[in-house]
């Protein structure tokens, strides 16, 4: 007898089943290329750090009063002169090399600041002996607090496939601590106004949880006990740059908080970027209702309030009520917040004239605001 072969039936899919499992394919082979790029970046990572532990580097605290540039200047322009001195003060202690920016824990320089380097590298001495740390630049920053900070802070946010990066160029790496020092809701205190009233120790010590070579933290060094010294010494510098402009610098610190929204379109935070304010991002609730509202504190000069108002106006955003906090907010009476509340969606928008023409702004004009609107509705309905 001859051997019948079965035959062999194959199933026919459907366009959809076959276009499904290409996609599924497709997402498979993406996986593996961002996993592949992502080891890749970590071997080269030890690879470098192995190269680093070859050399022999100088110590991060040698303090040279001879070099002319001691303490270099920022590469960001602009901001509240007493921040910067405090961060110039900081990297004096932190990063006390030629090339600050570049500076990777122990001393090794980085090229390519597109990014965070985020190299683990072995702690030899100290507190944290057999750990490792990945700070980076001129203040040192830790890859995980970088990214935390650079998210609410970073003015340029670029994309890497998935997800958002932020450039580690050096005035990156100085807006993003500049505006983190100029947060008083995170620090809950006032750091710009307790610098102006000469209370530069108790700043320093409010910081060495942070940076912990300030003085009062667990790693202090050489550099520790000169810092005063060299506060005041590159604060009267950064005074100097200011000239006759100080006065208007001085008034003009004033914070704006923004909830972005997809629904904004960048809109919003575009137009606020181009103001002279330091502009913090914070997480969004209301995710499904463009930016419509302004909140202030009650030491913001009316004048800022209307200049925000008018800029966003200017840009296209209808911006239906503007008033002060209706609650004390800790530490916010220098604060514009810009952000979206759901009932005042149909609420008529301010227009440029009426906002020029405001000599104040206060939550009666709100509820004014409402009844006129409720009260034109039910004629139209009438």
């Amino acid at each position: 007898m001859r051997s019948v072969k079965p035959k062999i039936r194959r199933k026919i899919r459907k366009p959809s089943q076959v276009r499904f499992m290409l996609f599924k394919r497709l997402i498979f082979i993406s996986i593996l290329i961002v996993s592949f790029i992502s080891f890749f970046q970590i071997f080269k990572g030890k690879l470098n750090l192995n190269k680093q532990q070859l050399t022999k580097l100088n110590s991060p605290n040698q303090y040279n009063y001879d070099d002319e540039e001691k303490w270099p200047r920022l590469a960001m322009k602009g901001g509240d002169p007493y921040i910067r001195a405090l961060m110039r003060t900081i990297s004096a202690s932190e990063s006390n090399y030629a090339q600050p920016y570049h500076v990777v824990y122990t001393g090794k320089k980085v090229s390519n600041l597109r990014k965070h380097p985020d190299w683990c590298i072995k702690i030899v001495a100290g507190p944290n002996k057999g750990n490792c740390s990945t700070a980076a630049g001129r203040y040192q920053m830790l890859s995980n607090t970088w990214y935390l900070m650079a998210k609410r802070y970073h003015p340029q946010r670029g994309w890497s496939l998935f997800w958002a990066s932020y450039s580690f160029e050096p005035k990156y790496q100085d807006a993003v601590v500049h505006g983190w020092l100029s947060d008083r809701k995170y620090w809950k205190a006032d750091i710009p106004g307790l610098l102006r009233k000469g209370k530069l120790n108790q700043v320093l010590r409010l910081l060495s949880g942070t940076w912990t070579s300030l003085g009062y933290g667990i790693e202090t060094n050489s550099m520790s006990r000169h810092l005063p010294t060299v506060y005041r010494e590159v604060l009267q510098d950064e005074l100097s740059l200011l000239g006759d402009n100080f006065s208007q610098k001085q008034e003009n610190s004033v914070v704006v908080e923004y909830f972005p929204k997809d629904v904004d379109n960048g809109v919003v935070e575009k137009a606020l970027r181009s103001l002279d304010y330091q502009v913090i991002l914070l997480p969004t609730l209301t995710v499904d209702v463009p930016s419509n509202s302004i909140w202030f504190g009650s030491k913001v000069n009316i004048e800022h309030v209307k200049l925000v108002a008018e800029t966003l106006i200017s840009s296209g955003v209808k911006i239906r009520a503007i008033r002060p906090f209706n609650k004390k907010v800790e530490f916010a009476d220098l604060l514009i917040q810009v952000g979206a509340d759901p009932e005042m969606q149909n609420i008529p928008s301010f227009t440029l004239e009426e906002v020029r023409s405001k000599s104040s702004f206060s939550r009666g004009d709100l509820f004014l605001n409402r009844e006129v609107h409720a009260l034109l509705y039910s004629h139209k309905k009438w």
